[in-house]
């Protein structure tokens, strides 16, 4: 579940079933013009993972892929790398960069970003290149933002293209490793905008696995863009490393045609809403069950080592220290 959230950046109101994360107003958004994610499903734990130069020597945990999500208008993207297990290994294999947005400029979905996310790619130097060279793998999300456009609704194989090189040249400028797709708060159908299609995720995804060939593209399991891919054939499906179940506190798989258990995250958890007893249950049934992903949400700044830990523990038997 996500938090509804408002362009000043305050902390929005929980609501049943669909609450979530921070959604980037239009009038503080930095449209992006297109300027230069990843192999097959099952060759992206090698050909997705591209060097950063200067990688140094990490520690190689065995267990279920961890990712964290930052709401960066709060929180540091930074701290993601600043949990270890006991023997070295980083607690996080993942860290998300919450969000980019799909805005409407009247003809056309354009990529923006708001002040505190351009602020965190500019800051790449201390935000994200020390998780690259930790080995932990930096995504930027990218969703809706109440203006009718979203990763559902494009009209046309050429129109999801157009959008998918504007994610291109994000990530190729900035070094990241992929891109997560959510298809939340979009509001389909203001504006004039179409309504949402059964065949717009697919192109989407196809666009973007030819653009961005060995980065990783994972999926948000929720909105319309999952009821198609539900339905959809398992050569769009394969196409993505990894998909999520988005309702935190709760332990449901995707059920995209295409990936197999080892990239899909039944569980969800909320790192400063989910019971921390819940969430340990989660992990170990994720690790019982053989999922090979564990999604965790809202990561805080400062030291959480107690919580990481308890989920660590389940996931990995080693506790995590912060640094």
């Amino acid at each position: 579940m996500r938090r509804t959230t408002t362009t000043t950046g305050t902390r929005g109101t929980v609501t049943p079933r669909s609450t979530r994360r921070w959604c980037i107003g239009a009038a503080a958004a930095i449209t992006l013009a297109a300027v230069p994610l990843a192999p097959s499903a099952a060759d992206a734990a090698t050909a997705g993972r591209p060097d950063h130069g200067h990688q140094q020597h990490h520690a190689v945990k065995h267990g279920p892929t961890s990712v964290a999500y930052v709401e960066v208008n709060n929180d540091q993207l930074a701290n993601v790398g600043r949990y270890t297990l006991a023997d070295g290994a980083n607690a996080f294999d993942i860290g998300i960069i919450f969000a980019a947005n799909i805005d409407d400029d009247g003809t056309k979905a354009q990529l923006s970003l708001n002040a505190n996310v351009q602020a965190t790619l500019d800051q790449a130097a201390t935000q994200i290149r020390p998780l690259q060279a930790k080995g932990i793998k930096v995504e930027l999300s990218i969703l809706g933002n109440h203006e009718g456009a979203g990763i559902a609704n494009f009209s046309t194989p050429a129109a999801a293209a157009d959008f998918a090189r504007q994610v291109r040249d994000v990530v190729t400028k900035y070094r990241l490793d992929g891109i997560d797709l959510d298809d939340e708060y979009s509001d389909y159908g203001v504006n004039g905008t179409p309504q949402p299609n059964a065949q717009s995720i697919g192109w989407l995804i196809s666009a973007l696995r030819a653009d961005l060939p060995h980065k990783l593209l994972s999926f948000y399991d929720i909105g319309p863009a999952s009821t198609s891919l539900d339905a959809s054939s398992p050569r769009i499906g394969s196409k993505l490393d990894y998909a999520w179940n988005p309702y935190y506190g709760t332990y449901s798989a995707p059920a995209t045609p295409g990936l197999p258990k080892s990239r899909l995250s039944p569980a969800a958890v909320d790192i400063q809403s989910t019971p921390i007893a819940t969430a340990q249950a989660l992990a170990r049934r994720t690790e019982a069950e053989h999922y090979g992903v564990f999604m965790t949400y809202d990561l805080p700044d400062g030291d959480d080592s107690a919580y990481v830990s308890a989920l660590t523990q389940s996931l990995y038997g080693q506790g995590a220290t912060y640094r």
